[in-house]
């Protein structure tokens, strides 16, 4: 892409009428200087490839904003047509241009525009109302125009699109990188005997032909990448799983408090092109192109889990466990890509994250080493955690490990930066105290504003994941306007942008201490065999493995916020659970059902945290971890907790039946301990409410800034 950024004035032009345009390359990668005919051949040639291939047209502009008319010759906006149209450029520039030159360019968009702004039937506009008679065939033409993109940029580099024009890009830039990419992934495939040659033939009986192609990519440090990819489109579906299981990252989170609790070591590693080591059960052939070399016009079938194909993923999963029961390891039951080892004195595990993995054990090295000389893995980056699945692994100068965002808040607020040419200004706090979104009434966004807000919700989500929970009362209010976000909607956005700006080192510390609750006060036990649920007792899995090395407790908080949403009445649930003193899950939701009172919006997340605790208990022991009797649960309601843990307490609204029994049946069976906390000291409210920052900071310095 290019942008005509002046007119060049100087002798020859005033002399010989040879106009001279400065125009910039790219995203301000170089300028040069072009004249008017150059400027016309140039698009010319875009003309004809359009003609050869449609889907290399450039699209130019957003949308179209407004429209003047009807004109007339003496009016100082006539351009020579009766109409004029105000065009909403990429560069987020506006223009009027002439309606005649516009249908030219792009007839169907300005139907569409006709069409919303009853235009049809009025002269200079009629021309578009065949295009509108047919509502299927105009959604798909209006998709088709805004799918026609223009170059490509990563790094300030150009990216091909297919392997025509990555030939092209090398000869014009006069090197081969494009075609060594293609050329080292082809070797690659090679080396693992991805492909069987039946020689030029049309087909192979039982064999289904598809398409391959080349998917190109530029690194941060710009080498050149080309991927392989099959059409997997082409086939039909499976019924069987296609895709790889991932761990959990609370379940990494566990394994983690265990290995920093009983010290064990951590190493991480990567499987170079792991799809490749597994054999693909998909009867598919293509044609190879002249990326292929001496291979050119042959039919190649595919016997490896070439990426693409639909079954890959299973494939690379079902390969990989194979060589997990091998060395010993058994897949837990409450997460199957946590894989344990029974040692003796403790358990070993190995984390699957695809092709990433994390093993945790005495000597960690002997397995990768296991996996090289035994297994033949191709592997990368084996050592101590240093960058893993987005997140920063350091100790702090205690030792205590910590599983920090900085790297990612980094590349989050650079493309901030990108999308709106600033840096965000700073906050104190995620959200302004007392907010209320819901009653936004600010413009709704264009389309281009939704596609930025869309972005910017989706990184602050992961963020969230990686264990900035000081946002997620934020991100989950917002992230329920992502379809139709207003104005004001983006700016709340652009606030958390500020505060993770100001606060961007929030960190996951491994402490692995037992915390003191008992300092607290001891839990009043009550005889709860005369109750309705009678001389009841904790369920345990009958499958669990035996427990083995030191103990864990587990700490729950939790929180309601009443008619937290003002239109809908829904109360927000705010659940924070640690394992001994490491937060490992959180959670902020809006409720699903509308509460009258503080009492019943209580009673639902504390069945909510109940039903979470029972969960984390059976992952805890499903992964051989030892437990330190009952879960500690704790909110700042009175007389929740005291309905709770009471057994003469009776239940005045029936609509909390389910919520009162769920909760009260685990204090009886023992599973939970229920107290009470002053609401100032409970750290769930950053789930639930927006907090100003003299409520906020105190809550989330100590669990996530604190070294």
């Amino acid at each position: 892409r290019a942008k005509i950024v002046r007119q060049i004035i100087d002798n020859e032009a005033e002399n010989h009428k040879k106009i001279k345009f400065l125009v910039e390359i790219g995203e301000g990668q170089f300028d040069e200087i072009l004249t008017y005919n150059m400027l016309s051949d140039i698009v010319e040639q875009q003309q004809e490839r359009e003609e050869e291939d449609p889907d290399n047209k450039v699209w130019t502009f957003v949308s179209i904003k407004d429209h003047q008319g009807p004109l007339k010759n003496s009016h100082p906006d006539y351009k020579g047509s009766t109409f004029n149209v105000l065009i909403h450029w990429e560069d987020g520039s506006e223009t009027y241009e002439p309606l005649d030159v516009m249908i030219k360019d792009d007839p169907v968009s300005l139907a569409k525009y006709a069409e919303e702004n009853d235009l049809l039937d009025t002269p200079g506009w009629k021309r578009l109302k065949s295009i509108t008679s047919n509502k299927t065939k105009l959604k798909r033409m209006l998709h088709q125009a805004k799918q026609k993109k223009g170059p490509v940029y990563q790094f300030g580099i150009q990216v091909p699109r297919n392997v025509k024009e990555a030939y092209a890009l090398d000869s014009k830039n006069g090197n081969t990188k494009w075609g060594d990419a293609m050329k080292s992934e082809i070797d690659s495939l090679n080396e693992f005997n991805t492909f069987k040659d039946h020689g030029k033939v049309p087909y192979v009986d039982g064999f289904k032909r598809i398409v391959v192609h080349f998917v190109f990519a530029v690194k941060h440090d710009l080498r050149h990448k080309a991927r392989l990819v099959a059409g997997g489109h082409l086939t039909n579906p499976t019924t069987e799983g296609s895709y790889s299981g991932v761990v959990s990252l609370r379940s990494l989170r566990i394994a983690l408090v265990s290995a920093e609790l009983n010290d064990l070591q951590v190493m991480v590693g990567d499987v170079s092109s792991a799809y490749l080591e597994a054999y693909t059960q998909e009867k598919v052939c293509f044609i190879a192109g002249p990326e292929f070399g001496s291979l050119e016009g042959h039919l190649l079938v595919i016997e490896r889990a070439l990426y693409g194909l639909r079954s890959s993923g299973a494939r690379w999963h079902d390969r990989f466990a194979d060589t997990l029961r091998d060395m010993g390891y058994s897949p837990c039951r409450a997460d199957p890509d946590v894989w344990l080892k029974d040692c003796d004195t403790h358990y070993e595990y190995v984390c699957v994250y695809v092709d990433d993995l994390m093993a945790i054990g005495k000597n960690p090295k002997e397995f990768f080493n296991t996996l090289t000389e035994k297994h033949q893995y191709q592997l990368k980056g084996v050592g101590p955690p240093t960058y893993h699945l987005g997140g920063d692994f350091f100790r702090d100068r205690d030792g205590t490990l910590a599983w920090g965002t900085s790297s990612y808040v980094k590349k989050m607020l650079i493309n901030y930066e990108h999308m709106f040419g600033e840096k965000p200004k700073e906050y104190s706090s995620p959200m302004l105290e007392k907010d209320h979104p819901e009653l936004d009434l600010t413009p709704e966004l264009d389309e281009t504003g939704i596609k930025q807000y869309q972005s910017l919700i989706g990184a602050l989500q992961w963020l969230v994941t990686l264990g900035r929970f000081d946002i997620q009362i934020g991100v989950a209010t917002m992230g329920s306007y992502r379809v139709a976000p207003r104005i004001g909607h983006l700016d709340r956005l652009k606030r958390m942008y500020g505060y993770i700006k100001r606060h961007p080192d929030g960190a996951v510390r491994f402490r692995v201490r037992i915390p003191d609750h008992e300092s607290q006060g001891t839990p009043v036990k009550y005889d709860w065999s005369q109750a309705v649920y009678g001389d009841i007792k904790e369920e345990l899995p009958y499958d669990m493995p035996t427990p083995k090395g030191k103990v864990m407790r587990t700490t729950t908080y939790k929180d309601a916020n009443l008619m937290h949403d003002l239109v809908t009445g829904r109360s927000m649930s705010g659940i924070l659970h640690f394992l001994n003193q490491t937060p490992i899950q959180w959670f902020a939701k809006k409720q699903n059902t509308v509460e009258t009172a503080t009492y019943g919006s209580e009673f639902m997340v504390a069945r909510q945290a109940t039903e979470q605790i029972i969960d984390l208990r059976y992952t805890l022991r499903m992964m051989g971890i030892p437990i330190d009797g009952p879960a500690w649960l704790f909110g700042d309601n009175q007389s929740v907790v005291t309905s709770s843990t009471i057994p003469q307490s009776t239940l005045n609204k029936r609509h909390n039946a389910l919520s009162y029994h769920r909760v009260r049946e685990n204090i009886a069976a023992g599973v939970i301990h229920f107290m009470h906390i002053a609401g100032k000291t409970n750290p769930s409210d950053v789930l639930t409410k927006y907090l100003g920052w003299s409520k906020f900071w105190p809550l989330v310095q100590p669990i996530l800034f604190w070294t």
